[in-house]
Parts: structure tokens; sequence; C-alpha cells
């Protein structure tokens, strides 16, 4: 979700969705493997289709996540945290369900020295805590790691959206967090936050700011509104037949996800060609290899083709363009919280937002810039990130932080 320029992504994304399901069904794949593997991905994908068009389920999502966590080195435990049937004291259960069956949280929690400072990750829009399986091991070298899905994303619980409203909405992510970190026993960590997830995070910090040490925000979204002057090119674009389009179907809650789901057996080709070209191509070294693209894809897949839940915020937070409808530049001066923000250099979320926020705030901030990266910096660039993550919190663990020198080949805005 671009705030300052959204264009160049999210107000075309559906369309690139509808160009890459062309190219599926014109194309076939030409290309077989003999190998084990890629036999039991095609039967894993393809065979149930006999029985059913969306092949795919929580076990599924489960199933996937093991595989791809399979890439990282350091022990883990894999928990479905019980965040109950609703918020304590609320007379509805999540948002309108009739169910008072409990919702849980997955959750994965990385080995970790005693004393490590804890490390809370949350991802963004159609993602899961999965996209950071590049980061886990270097990261838990200094932290206790712990990754979520949000409810309704990933293997979480994925009750019925039926929130109506940007504070409903809100209340949905921010709640279930905060009971998942009742139920973890948590405080005093830092928060980091990807895209959606760190507009959520940042959320959260505003509304209990005792419990997070440190904000980090990665590429997020939610410092700009359609008000803002650098708006003007959507005016403009609501004028075409096409802006006209992507605006009714943004109204009325169409995701990218739908198109996956309606693909049925062939989603998954879909998807593969999307990870294939979307993460990792910035430089040869950072390109995804062979089993990584494989196992990513399998588990995108499965994460997209689920029950619709959380994905169904989108319009409720965001205007068509992707501007905040309550933008968190106007909280600015509320923050409580110390705050790093990290961008790729070439991430279509810009960092001007962020700029602008930390103008008026009266808490440290600073702004990193990391080279060879786009919005999912720490797939691209997994090296830059990290050094990036190492300085913002370089207090918890640099014994003399102030005098910890910048990393060589980051920027600072």
């Amino acid at each position: 979700m671009n705030l300052i320029r959204p264009r160049s992504r999210w107000s075309t994304s559906i369309s690139k969705m509808a160009e890459e399901i062309s190219k599926t069904e014109l194309r076939s794949s030409a290309s077989s493997t003999s190998s084990e593997t890629s036999t039991t991905a095609k039967s894993r994908w393809f065979l149930p289709s006999v029985l059913r068009w969306i092949p795919t389920s929580t076990d599924h999502i489960i199933a996937a996540e093991k595989r791809l966590l399979s890439l990282v080195k350091t022990p883990y435990v894999q928990e479905k945290v019980n965040i109950g049937s609703g918020p304590p004291g609320s007379k509805i259960r999540w948002f309108r369900s009739s169910s008072d069956e409990p919702r849980f949280i997955n959750t994965v929690t990385f080995d970790s020295k005693e004393g490590s400072p804890t490390l809370v990750m949350v991802h963004g829009y159609a993602a899961s805590q999965g996209f950071f399986f590049r980061n886990f091991d270097a990261l838990a070298s200094r932290f206790r790691v712990i990754a979520v899905d949000q409810l309704g994303w990933g293997g979480s619980s994925r009750p019925d959206f039926t929130c109506k409203s940007t504070e409903e909405t809100e209340a949905w992510f921010i709640d279930s967090f905060e009971e998942w970190r009742k139920a973890k026993n948590l405080s005093n960590f830092i928060l980091l936050g990807h895209s959606l997830g760190g507009y959520v995070a940042a959320r959260y910090a505003l509304k209990h700011p005792e419990h997070v040490e440190h904000l980090i925000l990665v590429g997020p979204a939610g410092f700009s509104s359609e008000s803002d002057a650098t708006s003007e090119w959507l005016t403009r674009f609501r004028a075409t037949w096409k802006g006209a389009i992507l605006n009714h179907l943004w109204e009325s809650n169409f995701t990218p996800q739908k198109i996956v789901r309606g693909l049925g057996p062939f989603g998954p080709d879909l998807v593969r060609r999307y990870t294939s070209a979307r993460f990792g191509g910035y430089t040869s070294e950072s390109i995804l290899n062979e089993e990584e693209s494989r196992l990513l894809t399998d588990y995108v897949y499965h994460t997209l083709a689920a029950k619709a839940s959380g994905e169904l915020c989108l319009k409720y937070i965001f205007s068509f363009g992707a501007f905040a409808r309550m933008p968190l530049l106007h909280s600015a001066s509320d923050w409580k919280v110390p705050t790093t923000f990290i961008y790729g250099v070439k991430d279509w979320m810009n960092y001007q937002g962020a700029q602008e926020a930390r103008k008026h705030m009266k808490v440290p901030c600073e702004i990193i810039r990391v080279p060879q990266a786009g919005h999912f910096v720490f797939v691209d660039n997994p090296n830059g990130f990290h050094a990036a993550m190492f300085y913002a919190c370089r207090r918890f663990l640099s014994p003399d932080p102030d005098n910890e020198s910048f990393p060589e080949g980051l920027s600072s805005a």
C-alpha cells in the first residue's frame, strides 16, 4: 500500500493480477521434473482438486509453514495461542460471530540466549509470519524472536469478518493481539510490524505503550490520507474508465485472494509466477533459490487461498489508492514509544510520510534506508535488513550504544 505514490503498486495490483491470470490461461507450463519432491508438490496441489475446487485448509497452511521453516536452522516451537471468543467486557464475540468457539493465534517462538530482548514480529497484508523465513536465524542470534499470524491470516483462526467501520476493524487486530499478549504473559518487548502490520503495530503501541519498549515500522502503511496534496492524481485517475472500475472493485472489497480462489487448482501456478517475479530480485545474491521459491510458493498459495477473513479489512482501513482513512500522521504527537522506520531504497511505500510524522513526535525517532531492496526489504536484502535491525536496537544489544557506528552501506533519512 503506497502512501505517497500509491499508483505505482496498489492502485494497479488487481489489473496486474488479471494480467497474470491471462498469462496463466494462455500458457501452460512446458517444463516437468522427475524429482520426488516435484511429484509430491504436484500431487499435493492437484490431486485434491478432484474432490474440491480450492485444494487447501488450515492443516495445509501449518504443513506448508513447517516445510518453509525447515530452511531455518534455529529450533523453534509452534503453538496456537488461545485468545478466547472475544475481547473481555465486550457484548460481542470476535465481531458479531454467533459462535462462542475460542479463537487462536498461530505463533512461532525461536530458541534464544538467556536474557535476550524479546522481539515480536507482525506481518503485513496478504502475508504471514513465514515471510520472515530469511531473517529468523540472524535475529534469533540476538533476540528472543516471536512471530505471529494476525487474527484472520495464515494459520490463525479465520472468523467471519463482519466489521463495519474503521474503528471496529482496527479493534479486530489490536484487541486480538492484546489478548494474545496476555495469554503469552509478555511485556517490555520490541514490536516490529511490516506494511499493514506496521499500521497495526503503531496503533497497538498508541493504545498500549506500557508494553512496548521500542517500535520498528518496516515500510509501514497509514501515514497519509486522501486529502493530502499528493493525492491529486487520484481524482484524475478516477475519472478514467480504469479508475472507475478499480474504485468500484475496491469499495466492493474485491481482493487479489479472490482471484486465487477462483482459479481453484490452477491457483498455485499463478502464485508461483507471482513469487518468482516479486521476491529477492534486486541483486543476483538475493534471488530466491529453487528450494526457497518452491517452498515459499507452496506456503503463499495456502495462506492466500484459505477462507477469507482478515483480508477483508482493506477497504475499512484504506480508501482507494491505499490512503489511510485514519492516518497515523494525525496521531504522531501522541507517540509515546521510541520508533525506528526501516525502508528499502526502492520501496514504493514512500519514507517522506515518516519524515513528516517525525516532526511531530516527542520521542526518539530515526529512519533507516536499506539499499538494493524494495517493500519486502527483509527478503530482498536480508543482510542489510539485519544490520538496520541491530543498529535500531543497539540500546538493547550493545553495552555502549551511544558509540555504535552507523552500518556501512545503509543511509539515514
